[in-house]
């Protein structure tokens, strides 16, 4: 199928013919999208099932914990766990009624909200790690040869220059 669309590199007035994939492209990439997806709820049925904490509430955990002081600005913590405001807000109100989050406000400008792991929350991230890491392990290396993961990680270094890098 024919049908024009601008390119990024082309100005406003300009269309180009789109850039379909192959059949061996189109295969890989259904391959690795809907494999990632698989993943991605395997992982957050097993966290939830074993511990009651969903993927995207690890995750908030796992950020605040790798920060100094078990801290880190809401919109900040947003941007790294690639959520909303709105969202990420939802969810930290959320572990704070479990007692795992707090919420102060920053020292530094007096405007800014800092979300704080608690110790209960740093325990309960503790409980629930070695469940994420065996679902991980059981779920993608064991199913992989060395060669694959290497190949994984590379792939995945070569996105991140990309995809993480500053948009013009």
């Amino acid at each position: 199928m024919s049908v024009p669309v601008s390119s990024p590199s082309a100005g406003p007035s300009q269309v180009a013919e789109p850039r379909w994939l192959d059949a061996d492209e189109q295969k890989a990439w259904r391959a690795w999208l809907y494999s990632s997806l698989l993943l991605q709820d395997r992982l957050d049925r097993d966290l939830t099932h074993v511990t009651g904490i969903s993927h995207a509430y690890y995750e908030i955990l796992v950020a605040l914990s790798e920060t100094p002081g078990r801290m880190m600005r809401m919109s900040e913590l947003a941007d790294r766990c690639l959520s909303s405001r709105s969202r990420l807000s939802h969810a930290v109100s959320r572990l704070e009624e479990r007692g795992w989050v707090r919420r102060q406000v920053c020292a530094e400008d007096g405007r800014g909200q800092l979300a704080v792991l608690t110790d209960e929350g740093f325990a309960a991230l503790e409980a629930a790690a070695p469940v994420h890491v065996e679902s991980v392990r059981t779920h993608l290396f064991d199913q992989l040869t060395p060669q694959q993961v290497e190949n994984m990680r590379d792939i995945g270094e070569t996105l991140l220059r990309h995809l993480d890098a500053p948009t013009p």
